[in-house]
């Protein structure tokens, strides 16, 4: 199916125009080929756990490279699209649409799009790559474990036999909504921060508690609807950066995705051109490069016009007509000393988040310490076995990295890994690169898969295909989806005597390469 985008113009936007015809160019020269009608396609055939924006995007990887896919949802077709389809209407894409380009035929129409483009993109890709008959709805997956033959087994026989599996369950599941005490007692409403759509909120005053993501949802929400005051309850400091696609990019160019000797540059400069008079909002302690910054430009404009207002505090408990806090000083941490007030209003939103969905289907060998999630290699296959690909559920932190180009690359280096036995590693080096990459990011302050940066998974990819010369054949098509070494994997099949089809009798988890 044809992208539904609108077309800019070229003499009022040329910006837009030409950011739209780049688009065009990626989809015809990067994008698979969806199967046609009767098209069949072949082994290795790969388990996706999930139909949000990471499973769909991988499976149409799978099905444009000719590989056989299931994806099991554990809710209905309304879920196709993932936390898209359950945030609010007035809820929009945080980053710039350009670090969110989860597959090559994604055509934006503006730089910031709202959850209906999204959740439309994410269909419409569905649709294209035939992946309505491939998906199994309300079908929650429990467990997936190997027969003899070393084939995946996702909760019964019944569903198949795979040769690969794709977690994309992702980082958000059920609402956070905790209770607190008072509760109860508030005369006003009480909502998520997901759950505002259709709610009443003009003219009347707002306590955000919380200052994440969830908080930027609920910021845009209170826009939309005008209301009179906001209150933004922060328990831990944040970083605050602006809607601004070159800074954005900027500061996912950091390779060693940690905070370094030259950090103060950037948390310096963003102190004095977008904090200004607002300084004192900015972390005391906390580095730019230990969690993911809250990106919002219109927060700073609220809170300078008095709209808003950002405060610092414990929540203490809930009264009649609103929020009991103990306000804090800078510096001064989370359950430390401060003043008792009373922060009064109409509507309370909790902006605390979502629960991560469980990873406990995986087979108990995963979850071995050291080697964890996140301590995984790449921070997605664990070490046991190189033919799981946990891809953006694994993730706690960073800045750009969270659905753009790695989708692919991930996907493809799964497939990879199935397809041509010398490429796929075994369990010791898989460690290895684990045990070297807590030593790089050993000074650190946060755990070394705990943040990184996109330049930083970029340089992950990069030293994954190149350390090893038998994955060199493999790059284009790792990183572009171009020009699929079959011809040179079938030479080397005959010259190892077969070793590839004995390897597929053992099954495709068992890694004896570096």
């Amino acid at each position: 199916m044809a992208s539904r985008s609108k077309v800019a113009s070229p003499v009022f936007h040329p910006f837009l125009f030409l950011y739209q015809l780049i688009q065009w160019l990626a989809d015809i020269i990067l994008s698979p080929t969806p199967p046609g009608p009767g098209t069949s396609v072949g082994r290795p055939k790969v388990a996706i756990i999930g139909a949000g924006i990471t499973g769909v995007s991988s499976a149409a990887h799978c099905i444009g490279h000719g590989f056989d896919v299931v994806i099991f949802e554990a809710g209905s077709k309304e879920n196709v699209g993932g936390i898209w389809t359950k945030v609010n209407n007035t809820s929009s894409l945080q980053i710039h649409s350009l670090m969110y380009r989860f597959h090559p035929s994604v055509k934006w129409e503006r730089g910031y799009p709202d959850r209906q483009q999204i959740v439309s993109q994410v269909q419409q890709l569905w649709e294209r790559y035939g992946l309505d008959t491939r998906t199994k709805f309300n079908t929650k997956v429990n467990r997936v474990y190997q027969d003899e033959k070393g084939r995946w087994i996702v909760n019964s026989a019944d569903n198949g036999k795979f040769d690969g599996i794709i977690a994309a369950v992702g980082t958000c599941g059920e609402p956070k909504m905790p209770k607190i005490q008072g509760m109860d007692n508030f005369q006003g409403r009480i909502y998520h921060s997901s759950d505002l759509t259709g709610k009443d909120a003009k003219g009347k005053t707002m306590i955000i508690i919380g200052g994440g993501a969830s908080a930027v949802e609920a910021l845009e929400f209170a826009s939309e609807e005008e209301t009179s005051k906001i209150y933004i309850l922060a328990r831990s400091e944040k970083w605050i950066i602006p809607r601004n696609p070159l800074l954005n990019v900027l500061l996912s160019f950091n390779v060693f995705g940690q905070e370094t000797i030259l950090s103060w540059i950037p948390e310096l400069l963003l102190k004095k051109f977008f904090y200004r008079d607002l300084e004192d909002l900015a972390p005391a302690e906390k580095g730019l490069f230990t969690d993911t910054p809250m990106v919002n430009s219109d927060v700073m404009d609220k809170i300078r016009s008095g709209k808003a207002e950002w405060i610092r505090c414990d929540i203490e408990g809930f009264t009649d007509k609103g929020v009991t806090i103990n306000r804090r000083a800078k510096g001064v941490p989370a359950g430390g000393p401060g003043r008792k007030d009373v922060i009064e209003g109409d509507i309370v939103v909790m902006a605390t988040g979502y629960k991560r969905p469980e990873l406990s289907f995986l087979p108990g060998d995963c979850s071995i310490e050291p080697y964890s999630a996140p301590n995984w290699y790449l921070q997605t296959f664990p070490p046991t076995h190189p033919s799981i690909s946990c891809i953006n559920c694994t993730y706690m932190a960073g800045i750009g990295a969270v659905a753009n180009w790695h989708i692919g690359i991930y996907t493809r280096i799964l497939l990879m890994f199935l397809v041509d036995p010398l490429t796929r590693p075994s369990p010791f080096w898989m460690r290895r690169w684990i045990d070297m990459t807590r030593l790089l990011k050993h000074f650190s302050p946060v755990g070394p898969f705990d943040f990184f940066t996109y330049t930083e998974l970029v340089w992950w990819f990069v030293f994954c295909v190149s350390f090893n010369p038998f994955r060199w054949k493999w790059a284009l098509w790792v990183f572009f989806g171009l020009l699929r070494p079959d011809s040179i994997v079938k030479a080397e099949d005959a010259i190892r005597n077969g070793l590839s089809a004995n390897q597929e009798e053992g099954g495709r988890d068992v890694g004896t390469s570096i």
